[in-house]
Parts: structure tokens; C-alpha cells; sequence
């Protein structure tokens, strides 16, 4: 059940979110738009690591606050430097995105090939 409580949260966030008028103003952008990949980031790596039976409750807490706050920070870094550098974080947190995706989509393909032949069926057919 822990393993679809996130993903719960974030339907519900997103739902609430779109049903709402509150705008964001656009020189808070580059923040929240991290602070999101950030949070999508910790959020499939939390499936994958269910997935793989290695998940952990605190490390997933704390690596959701941390990531949030450590791409928020690179944003503020380089505004104030007039430097892009949450460029960097985007292109990190992109990278771990779809490779967790990646990995999350071959463990499910393993499952489910393996129940077929469990089951007896043969599913390449």
C-alpha cells in the first residue's frame, strides 16, 4: 500500500492544481518548474525502489525534501550569478527520470512475462 500512496498524492496535487485559479508569477518558473522534475524524480525512483524490494520510507522522505531544495537552490545560485544553472538540474533530474522509467517499465515487463509462464500460457502468441 506505501507504494501507491505517493503516487496518490500526486494525482490528487495535480487534480487540485488544475481545478484551481492560483497563478504562479513567472519569475518563480524556473523554481517550481525544478522543484516538480525534482519531486517526479524522487517519486519514480521511490516505485522503482518498491518494485526492487529495497524500498525505505526515510530515505524516500528525505531525498524528496533534499532534491527540492538542492534544485531550488541551483536556481537561486544562478539567478543570481546570471548563469542558467538550473539547466543543470533539469538535464540531471531528466536523466534519472527516464531511467528510473526505464527500469520501472522492464520490472513490470519481467512480472508480467513471468506470471504468463507461471500460469502456463505462452505469451508470445
Amino acid at each position: 500500500m506505501t507504494m501507491w500512496l505517493p503516487l496518490l498524492g500526486l494525482i490528487l496535487g495535480v487534480s487540485l492544481g488544475l481545478l484551481s485559479d492560483i497563478e504562479i508569477p513567472q519569475m518563480y518558473g524556473n523554481y517550481l518548474s525544478i522543484a516538480v522534475l525534482a519531486a517526479l524524480d524522487t517519486l519514480f525512483g521511490g516505485i522503482r525502489a518498491h518494485l526492487q524490494q529495497i524500498y525505505d520510507d526515510r530515505v524516500f522522505v528525505s531525498g524528496f525534501f533534499f532534491n527540492i531544495v538542492l534544485a531550488a537552490c541551483l536556481a537561486f545560485l544562478g539567478v543570481h550569478l546570471g548563469v542558467d544553472l538550473y539547466l543543470a538540474a533539469v538535464f540531471a533530474f531528466g536523466v534519472r527520470l527516464f531511467q528510473n522509467i526505464a527500469v520501472i517499465r522492464r520490472i513490470l515487463l519481467e512480472k508480467w512475462t513471468n506470471r504468463g509462464r507461471v500460469s502456463g500460457e505462452d505469451i508470445s502468441e
